[in-house]
């Protein structure tokens, strides 16, 4: 691959401005170190025009080409890396683990902004492109929320973008292999939150109350058939609980309880269905028990859909980093990602690279593997190169 050896070059600062963002993550939309450190080095590096506080966080570099562009060929190309941590306790005992307590990058965001870094600093050396590569540095992508603020910022319409891609991180997937598949490629998100209100009372006395987590235990007991029993087996879809409170001592039945989860789905029509079928059974539960239950479903992550003409050219860049045998179809990830929102926007295309055999995502072991770095960083290249053509 020929421009292998330049990034080999680069990766001991790029693995330098990794680790530094790994040793102090901040949270969605406090990324305020992290952003001054990328506009610091685009900056460096000799970007055309650098913008910061798009979505209060978010930080564009403009890179324009030496090449000129012909009349009907792509002319900018969004390249999209996320930037916040998780709220979690690290453990990893690594020499650069997270100085900030109770926050960590789990989720490998540290080495997606450090790889777009890297191929930022390559293109505005070479330029070796015609149009413009926006380089996209997006805060809050775990809360589900930062995509969303940069668009409304304006990021498509302002800087021109015509297509835009993504990158992450997959923890499984052996080191120079990149996953890929065409359309549906991650879930919807969806958060509900359901908040009972029955009668508290005396244990002794159950008839004259309504046990609020009676109520819930049904809630959840009966809302685990929809998927089962609703949405056709080959259909993909998750309803889950992550959260029961209800009570805070012995011998009183509790008043009230909250119950929050989310529900998953691949097709916008079995959203719609869990999200019917969820009501239903709140009001039936609510109905046979006595109970009131006030149900809030929240739309969060949209599904992360990769369009035809970019996946294609994702794939010939991955193709001719990792080589044919190495990019592999990898089936949908239930997981959600806000990137979704900036393929709604503009025809995009979302690539998983190989992380190899660590920790999970989202988990206190969890590290970037460095040694992905050559092959994200080449990629974002290659991509770049084969697709602003002259």
């Amino acid at each position: 691959m020929p421009i292998l050896n330049r990034v080999a070059d680069l990766l001991p600062d790029i693995v330098a401005w990794r680790r530094d963002i790994h040793a102090h993550p901040e949270l969605g939309f406090d990324e305020h170190r992290t952003s001054a450190l990328v506009a610091e080095r685009l900056r460096e590096f000799g970007c055309d025009e650098i913008i910061s506080g798009l979505a209060k966080t978010g930080v564009v570099g403009i890179i324009k080409g030496k090449r000129p562009v012909s009349n009907g060929n792509v002319k900018v190309i969004g390249l999209r890396a996320d930037m916040d941590a998780l709220p979690i306790e690290e453990a990893t005992d690594l020499p650069y683990a997270s100085k900030n307590k109770g926050i960590m990058h789990a989720c490998g965001h540290d080495g997606h902004t450090a790889m777009l870094l890297g191929a930022a600093r390559y293109l505005a050396e070479t330029r070796n492109f015609a149009g413009t590569a926006v380089v996209i540095f997006q805060p809050a992508e775990e809360l589900g929320a930062g995509a969303v603020a940069m668009i409304e910022d304006g990021l498509m319409e302002r800087f021109g973008i015509e297509q835009v891609y993504g990158m992450h991180t997959f923890p499984g997937l052996p080191i120079g292999t990149f996953g890929i598949k065409h359309g549906p490629t991650l879930a919807a998100t969806d958060e509900i939150e359901i908040r009972i209100e029955g009668h508290g009372g005396h244990p002794g006395t159950p008839h004259k109350c309504i046990d609020s987590i009676l109520v819930g235990a049904q809630l959840i007991t009966a809302m685990q058939q929809i998927v089962a029993q609703n949405v056709d087996p080959v259909d993909s879809a998750g309803l889950s609980f992550h959260q029961f409170h209800s009570g805070n001592t012995q011998r009183i039945i509790p008043h009230t309880a909250v119950l929050r989860g989310s529900m998953r789905t691949l097709k916008p029509e079995v959203r719609q269905l869990i999200k019917q079928r969820v009501g239903e059974v709140a009001a039936g539960i609510a109905q046979i028990t006595g109970a009131k239950i006030d149900l809030t479903i929240q739309d969060s992550d949209a599904i992360v859909f990769n369009h035809a003409i970019p996946t294609e050219l994702a794939i010939g860049a991955a193709k001719e980093v990792a080589g044919e045998n190495n990019v592999l179809e990898t089936p949908p990830i239930m997981a959600g990602e806000d990137f979704s929102f900036m393929a709604q926007a503009r025809p995009g295309a979302f690539v998983w690279c190989g992380n190899g055999d660590s920790a999970g995502l989202h988990h206190p072991a969890y590290n970037f593997n460095d040694e992905a770095i050559p092959y994200g960083t080449s990629y974002w290249i290659k991509l770049v190169e084969n697709t602003l053509v002259a």
